[in-house]
């Protein structure tokens, strides 16, 4: 038998190369003649920058920087060198995710992606051609105007007043745009964004009503954050000439992706479509016998371009089984039935808080496995004493 394991991370919890330690390690346990392969899968969100870096051979660069709630952090970059062509690596959760964010400072409206604009400029001052930025388990939502402000660019109220962005409820107070300080070493560069590619920075789809509460946004602030992302993106569209309301991944990351399209010129791309260029995950899927995944949360979001979903679109195409390890079960996960997720099951089996559940994750990673392969195990056994002795119904 042949087990292929592919694991995102568990947000503010393992990233996925700790996962996929996990899994491993409750196959382990159990005596299978099995060929074992994991491989840990990044989402550009925890992990992205360091997981390429190592990937490609580069190394990682650390710089303090604004972090999401306004106070200095030291985040990093990473810089590869690949057919004389220079990549930085950026990943935007290492100075503006949400595990940076204190709980109880979790509120959309007022936290910043400053820095991550500070490391593009940490990146552009190593003179790099192209920079590679992973969109994904962000605390921000202020629609890149933080780092637009960092890469030199004015923000101005009714009275001509400069508005310093802190997050996305300064957005309504913006009345006009000025790019005459913008960095001009951002033309020379070619900017590629891995983000989740359902995600859009505006309607009733958008980042604020569908993201916002997760951030910590009340219902009231919800709608104020949808008001200023809608009066965000006419004044981009008006005055920039750049249609970011509903363009496809334009709200990842708390709408980072709109505003790296309207003042970095970057390119938004799928993020399982840039991941697939650095991590082959196809052949092992098609020659395996059951395939298992992981992911923090499992739910109604998971088949918009999440981990799990990706790779069991490959599987099923061949019908080879999925199973799901999740840290929760969310809001209509059985819909991940119809999506080529076979089984699933939360590593939680009993009452605990979130810090217990976080502190336990790793071995109950382990348990959780060792249980779906003694389940897959059992499947085996049936078969084999179906094929000597014949068929009999259940």
């Amino acid at each position: 038998m042949k087990i292929v394991m592919i694991p995102s991370g568990f947000k503010e919890c393992l990233d996925a190369e700790e996962v996929g330690e996990a899994m491993r390690m409750g196959v382990h346990r159990l005596n299978l003649d099995a060929s074992i392969t994991v491989i840990p899968m990044i989402d550009g969100g925890e992990g992205f920058a360091k997981s390429i870096v190592n990937i490609k051979h580069g190394r990682l660069y650390h710089k303090e920087v604004t972090g999401p709630v306004g106070q200095p952090i030291t985040s990093y970059f990473g810089v590869y060198t690949e057919n004389n062509k220079k990549t930085a690596v950026i990943e935007m959760a290492a100075v503006a995710g949400l595990k940076l964010v204190p709980r109880e400072q979790r509120n959309p409206l007022w936290t910043t992606t400053y820095g991550v604009g500070e490391l593009i400029l940490g990146a552009l001052d190593f003179g790099v051609d192209h920079i590679l930025i992973g969109c994904g388990d962000s605390g921000t939502s202020d629609g890149g105007a933080g780092m637009a402000q960092a890469l030199g660019a004015v923000f101005t109220d009714e009275a001509g007043q400069p508005v310093y962005i802190r997050g996305g409820g300064d957005l309504a107070k913006v009345r006009s745009i000025d790019l005459a300080d913008l960095d001009p070493r951002l033309t020379d560069v070619h900017i590629d964004v891995a983000c989740n590619w359902h995600n859009v920075l505006c309607g009733r789809d958008g980042v604020a009503h569908v993201f916002g509460p997760q951030k910590g946004a009340t219902a009231e602030e919800v709608e104020h954050l949808a008001s200023a992302f809608q009066h965000y993106a006419h004044l981009i569209h008006n005055q920039l000439g750049v249609d970011i309301a509903l363009a496809p991944g334009s709200g990842a990351s708390g709408g980072l992706g709109a505003g790296l399209v309207a003042f970095a010129n970057a390119k938004l791309h799928p993020r399982y479509e840039v991941i697939m260029q650095y991590i082959n995950i196809e052949q092992h899927i098609l020659e395996a016998d059951v395939v298992l995944t992981a992911e923090g949360c499992l739910d109604y979001q998971t088949p918009n371009g999440k981990i799990p979903s990706e790779v069991a679109r490959i599987a099923k195409s061949k019908g080879i089984p999925v199973i799901a390890i999740t840290g929760t079960i969310g809001e209509n996960a059985a819909i991940n039935y119809e999506n080529g997720i076979d089984a699933y099951a939360s590593i939680i089996q009993t009452p605990a808080s979130l810090d217990q559940a976080i502190l336990n994750a790793s071995p109950w990673i382990a348990d959780s496995t060792e249980a779906a392969l003694r389940h897959v195990r059992i499947g085996y056994q049936i078969a084999h004493r179906t094929l000597n002795e014949g068929y009999r119904p259940l």
